[in-house]
């Protein structure tokens, strides 16, 4: 038996392959990225919870959104900067199943928490009058709970069929782990596995994208139905945000599973795509939440002011 499986806990992965030169610039981007990540979505975070004038249903759904990128990008950064320090390429199997698994609750909960701010949006505009009553805290909790516990068991049972797996090679063709390069590693019948990676994955982009797609339709009628300049404009330009993040998202993350089903795509670009999908949503949805909605800009800049205001 063991010379049919490999029973190593150690795994290699598919390095970056840095020369000597660009360890440095490669360690400071990382890193420098990393703290960005950090100190943005935590600043988001912080903001809502502690302004009780901002605990309103948009910025609950909101909050989750900052909290999500950092279980991403937290799942890769600190193992991608010490692999560019150490150039050491190995990993442990339990630190790698957790790394998939928390990439893979990023993944299912980006989507679900950006449609679930869609729907908001969607009652906000297509249906303000109803919506203090639609929207109240019960029911913004029961959309969180479920968004959550959605992501959770979903993942929780992808990895449950996983582990059921022998393994018998230890080389994991990516540069960080996942359900599919893990399953690389596996030479027992992945059938089971294939089928419900691939339910899951249509089930939560049919979900979504039919969610969102419907909702911004509503939207953008009522909007050209409105005859108030001012609020056509304001409910456009919130939208047009949360959609551009939404379709980002949506074209990183599919071009990521649809290159493992194609073998002729560079192993390079399907690392860069990727990797992208965990470096650029979680950099820049704090940004573009933090600077286009009012509430949030002006207590964060009101923070920084009062704080420069009694270190002087």
């Amino acid at each position: 038996m063991d010379n049919i499986y490999n029973t190593s806990y150690v795994l290699q992965l598919k390095g970056y392959n840095l020369f000597y030169e660009g360890v440095i610039p490669a360690f400071l981007f990382a890193t420098l990225n990393y703290m960005i990540i950090l100190f943005c979505n935590l600043t988001i975070i912080l903001t809502i919870v502690m302004n009780k004038s901002l605990h309103q249903p948009m910025h609950l759904f909101l909050v989750n959104l900052p909290i999500n990128d950092l279980i991403g990008s937290s799942a890769l950064f600190p193992h991608l900067i010490k692999e560019i320090l150490t150039n050491s390429r190995r990993i442990q199997f339990s630190a790698c199943i957790i790394q998939a698994f928390f990439i893979h609750i990023y993944a299912a909960g980006s989507v679900f928490i950006l449609t679930a701010m869609a729907y908001d949006r969607y009652v906000a505009i297509c249906h303000p009058l109803r919506y203090n009553t639609v929207m109240t805290n019960a029911h913004i909790m029961k959309i969180i709970t479920l968004v959550w516990s959605s992501c959770v068991v979903l993942i929780a049972v992808l990895f449950i069929l996983l582990l059921r797996l022998h393994r018998c090679r230890s080389e994991i063709t990516h540069s960080y782990c996942d359900n599919p390069s893990l399953l690389t590693l596996v030479c027992d019948d992945t059938t089971i596995n294939n089928i419900y990676g691939l339910f899951i994955s249509a089930l939560t982009q049919v979900i979504a994208n039919g969610l969102v797609l419907y909702t911004y339709l509503r939207i953008l009628i009522a909007c050209f139905r409105s005859k108030q300049s001012d609020t056509k404009a304001k409910a456009l330009q919130t939208c047009a945000t949360h959609l551009f993040v939404f379709l980002l998202f949506e074209c990183l993350g599919l071009f990521t599973i649809i290159s493992y089903r194609l073998q002729n795509i560079s192993p390079h670009l399907r690392r860069f795509m990727g990797v992208s999908t965990l470096i650029f949503p979680p950099t820049l949805n704090p940004i573009i939440y933090g600077l286009k909605t009012k509430e949030i800009r002006e207590k964060v800049l009101n923070f920084f002011r009062n704080k420069r205001l009694l270190s002087e």
